[in-house]
């Protein structure tokens, strides 16, 4: 009787996880670099360079959101419809991504422990875990034919998440091009970092939305309210949310008005879907941390080789 309740309970925690696939090796690399308390510490320092890069690149930010990621806005939006306003309601969306991530650490019930020997081999993994992206992007590009699109590679694939809000996306452009006159030298490089700070907080805030909350939620939706299986409401999910996740960068959802910086194109979109799944999967396999890190590495890599080979 006890051992058929302890199943039962077994059953339910791994029905409702939205943890890893696989079980780790207790305290081995893998088991504890997946740990959400690792994932907090590992992103601290991307959250703050994104917010400090953000206000840096634009001293006017908190009028006008002209380098905000999307999914970053619609957090910000939520937040004050719910009576965070004023000022907080700029540092609230990285506040509750700490706060989101704690609570799934004390959830869990795993180990606080942290070693700080793990940071560095878990920036050399996202590394490595977003060169298979790199490479289909560049595949992906030259396919298309190199007179085409050889001088306009960072507007094929390889940009992503490295845009702004489908409301103000050509802001950053406009803001660089009317100081031309007094920093003609220096627009390159603020160019190039402005794509690395969007980047960072896209690969934070967009795994956050599209993975961590979106796939939950849709798990919940198949699983609990429609009653499918197990296995067909986890591809589902992945599938979904892969769509939403590439769409999104061509529509506005609460406005349903099309990105006119970014018209709709199908390599494109079925790139974007492909690495939707890839993160998804990446997600359910080494948690929160590693996949917002390979996204945000990602981001930076693509950026620094359209700076460097397409300008």
């Amino acid at each position: 009787m006890g051992k058929a309740r302890k199943t039962k309970k077994t059953e339910k925690e791994s029905r409702y996880s939205t943890g890893q696939l696989f079980n780790f090796a207790r305290d081995s690399y893998l088991e504890r670099t997946s740990r959400p308390i690792y994932a907090i510490v590992f992103l601290l320092p991307f959250i703050i360079f994104y917010e400090v890069g953000t206000f840096g690149i634009n001293t006017d930010i908190l009028n006008q959101s002209q380098i905000r990621v999307v999914a970053f806005v619609w957090m910000q939006n939520l937040l004050e419809s719910v009576g965070f306003g004023g000022k907080f309601a700029w540092v609230a969306p990285p506040v509750a991504v700490v706060v989101i991530l704690a609570a799934m650490q004390i959830t869990s019930r795993k180990q606080w422990r942290l070693w700080l020997g793990d940071i560095l081999p878990m920036a050399v993994e996202c590394v490595l875990l977003a060169v298979p992206l790199i490479v289909l992007t560049l595949f992906l590009t030259s396919s298309k034919g190199a007179e085409s699109n050889i001088g306009r590679f960072e507007n094929s694939a390889i940009r992503i998440q490295t845009e702004v809000p489908t409301n103000c996306s050509s802001v950053a452009n406009n803001h660089l091009s009317s100081t031309a006159g007094e920093t003609d030298r220096n627009e390159p490089n603020r160019a190039m970092l402005t794509n690395i700070v969007t980047g960072i907080g896209a690969g934070i805030y967009e795994e956050l939305v599209f993975r961590l909350i979106l796939i939950c939620i849709l798990m919940l939706l198949l699983q609990d309210v429609l009653r499918l299986n197990h296995t067909n409401s986890i591809v589902l999910s992945v599938l979904i949310s892969a769509a939403l996740f590439s769409a999104h960068h061509h529509i506005d959802f609460f406005s349903g008005q099309p990105n006119a910086a970014d018209p709709f194109n199908l390599t494109r979109f079925a790139f974007r879907t492909m690495a939707g799944i890839y993160f998804a999967v990446l997600f359910a396999i080494r948690g929160f941390g590693i996949t917002a890190g390979t996204h945000a590495f990602y981001n930076i890599i693509a950026v620094s080789i359209t700076a460097r080979f397409f300008p």
